[in-house]
């Protein structure tokens, strides 16, 4: 599996484990979440993606608990994590409304929560989960400043930040932003080219894209057009359909990290299956043209 690296601290598998799930599953236990990063790691994906807020503010402590009973697992993973949105559930449930909190005493009370629910004394990566109207761009870029020094955080980044958003919070920091998580599919595909994927490249950032396969609707009966150009493109390569459209993300320039997210370990076993496909520009443009529903201009 090839890696990326984003800073000199940082480097992340191409394809990314996301556990915004693992809440969800039937099975929570230590033992079947390490079963999922050990089928991860069988192939190099050593990435783990996850936010304070996933499974209602209970998932990094499911992660801290596998790691609790295997230690070992730590060393072999990153760890990506997210925070400033405030719902009401879990520890927040009598918060009165869902809102953003990008304040310097909700970050660094956020990492400190975070690194005691996973059982770690550092975060490879921490990104701010949600563009916040309300951020005062130099306290927040102090507060990411201050976890790097710190030592609890390697690097930060953000996620569905706009370019402005993003150059904003830069201008104010001393450390940069290294990625920017986004939703990105054959179904999601505003970035190619609203100036999202341009910026990023002209900044030499790496870009994370959530839901790749767009919440699986990607293969849902109205969507039979993309669904056809998949399986065509699948059959040639002797792969699944989920296969064919991580490639397409993984073919593109920007070096895309798809972050993918499901509980059954046969899935999570095909995934590094993208790295085997055949991706030339007439068949990702095959694949665009599908999802657009026709020609390009």
């Amino acid at each position: 599996m090839d890696r990326i690296s984003l800073s000199s601290d940082v480097s992340l598998s191409r394809i990314v484990y996301g556990m915004w799930r693992l809440g969800d599953d039937t099975d929570t236990s230590p033992a079947h979440i390490q079963a999922k990063i050990e089928a991860c790691l069988a192939q190099g994906i050593t990435t783990m993606d996850q936010a304070d807020i996933y499974g209602g503010y209970a998932a990094e402590e499911l992660l801290g608990d596998c790691l609790r009973a295997s230690p070992g697992l730590r060393d072999k993973i990153e760890i990506v994590t997210k925070c400033d949105i405030v719902a009401p559930m879990g520890r927040y449930a009598d918060a009165p409304v869902k809102y953003y909190d990008t304040s310097r005493d909700h970050i660094l009370a956020s990492v400190d929560h975070s690194l005691r629910l996973m059982g770690i004394d550092k975060i490879d990566l921490l990104l701010i989960h949600r563009p916040d109207p309300l951020m005062d761009a130099g306290e927040t870029g102090e507060a990411l400043d201050a976890v790097i020094a710190s030592g609890k955080v390697k690097s930060v980044g953000v996620s569905n930040f706009r370019p402005w958003d993003w150059q904003l919070l830069q201008s104010r920091m001393q450390t940069p932003l290294v990625t920017n998580q986004i939703e990105i599919s054959l179904l999601e595909r505003s970035a190619f080219t609203n100036g999202d994927l341009a910026f990023l490249q002209e900044h030499r950032i790496t870009p994370m894209a959530w839901s790749p396969l767009g919440g699986g609707a990607l293969f849902d009966s109205k969507n039979k057009p993309v669904r056809d150009a998949l399986e065509a493109v699948a059959e040639e390569n002797g792969v699944d359909d989920a296969a064919v459209a991580i490639a397409f993300l993984l073919a593109h320039p920007a070096r895309i990290l798809p972050v993918m997210g499901t509980n059954r370990l046969d899935r999570i076993a095909t995934f590094a299956d993208a790295m085997k496909v055949k991706m030339d520009r007439r068949t990702w443009f095959t694949l665009y043209t599908a999802a657009l529903g026709e020609e390009v201009p």
